[in-house]
């Protein structure tokens, strides 16, 4: 009981920075604090007073929802932050009308760009999950930035997708979504790619379950999860990105290893360098502690490939954006 103890008042040492107030970061910042992933959460924003009274409406919900995780709202002073142990950055624009990608990019770009450049230096020893759209090339421009190990910089993407595509299968069998494991690679968008052979349901493969038209149909449906949100409410969603970079928050702060699949930087990985994209990897205290490399067949390895095509793609734009500025 004793040792029990002390582990929960080692992890609640913790502090974790949430940079971006809005509806995905205050989600995170939410489930951070009712988990009670680390002593001290910070949430920053540009928006004056914003940060500060989202934080303070969290923190009035843990007299009812029983925590001790402390929230404190910044309007972009990073001297709050200092000392983080974790940082989520998920600053940035939506893609707007009339906004071509380019310009997207290069607006998020600078806004992550600005940002990391705080978070590095006043938590120089942070592990940093980024969030921001588009996502792979977010999370390239940050570790750029950073110019720290790619073990400790990483985009949350794959958390979001696996979720999205266990919860339409688990829709479909009638089953609970605990029973289902999944793992789902590529870049973040609809050149996903989800893997059939690798998801199971309580240890059955999905493919003795399920018809290969319907399990199809899913696939496709997540690939394009984020649009059917987007669709329905007219913005983009939140919860659920904001419940999966908490997730990623608590594997590292309470040192989990749980096997996730993130944006990772790749050298010599499934024969691809110098790319962000998204891998399985085991996730703990130090960040990205491992690469895990699956023995893909023809096929998967096409889509993967595929995918890897258009995420290069994307990140040239912030190279030759980076190369006219030099």
């Amino acid at each position: 009981m004793a040792f029990a103890k002390y582990i929960k008042n080692k992890q609640n040492n913790m502090k974790v920075t949430v940079v971006g107030a809005g509806n995905v970061g205050a989600t995170c910042a939410d489930v951070l604090a009712h988990r009670e992933i680390a002593n001290e959460i910070v949430l920053l924003d540009i928006k004056e007073g914003f940060a500060e009274g989202k934080a303070l409406d969290i923190w009035e919900t843990s007299p009812i929802n029983l925590y001790d995780s402390r929230t404190v709202g910044s309007t972009n002073d990073y001297s709050k932050t200092a000392g983080s142990d974790v940082v989520v950055i998920t600053s940035g624009l939506p893609r707007k009308p009339g906004m071509s990608r380019d310009d997207l990019i290069a607006t998020n770009a600078g806004i992550v760009k600005q940002v990391t450049e705080n978070v590095v230096k006043h938590s120089p020893d942070a592990k940093i999950i980024c969030v921001s759209n588009p996502l792979d090339v977010m999370t390239y421009c940050a570790y750029l930035t950073a110019q720290i190990d790619p073990s400790r910089v990483f985009g949350m993407a794959g958390v979001l997708d696996t979720a999205r595509y266990r919860s339409f299968l688990a829709l479909e069998l009638n089953v609970s979504p605990k029973d289902i494991q999944a793992v789902l690679m590529g870049g973040h968008g609809d050149t996903m790619v989800p893997l059939p052979r690798y998801t199971t349901v309580g240890g059955i493969p999905v493919t003795e379950l399920i018809a290969e038209d319907k399990l199809n149909e899913i696939i496709e449906r997540t690939k394009f999860g984020g649009g059917e949100i987007v669709k329905l409410l007219g913005t983009s969603a939140w919860y659920a990105p904001g419940a999966a970079a908490a997730q990623m928050v608590e594997a590292i702060v309470r040192d989990q290893k749980r096997v996730f699949p993130v944006c990772a930087w790749l050298q010599g990985e499934y024969g691809m360098n110098d790319i962000y994209l998204g891998v399985p990897v085991i996730l703990g205290k130090n960040g990205i502690e491992r690469i895990i490399e699956l023995d893909l067949n023809d096929d998967e390895k096409a889509l993967l490939e595929e995918s890897a095509t258009a995420v290069r793609n994307v990140m040239s734009v912030l190279d030759n954006m980076n190369a006219q500025e030099a």
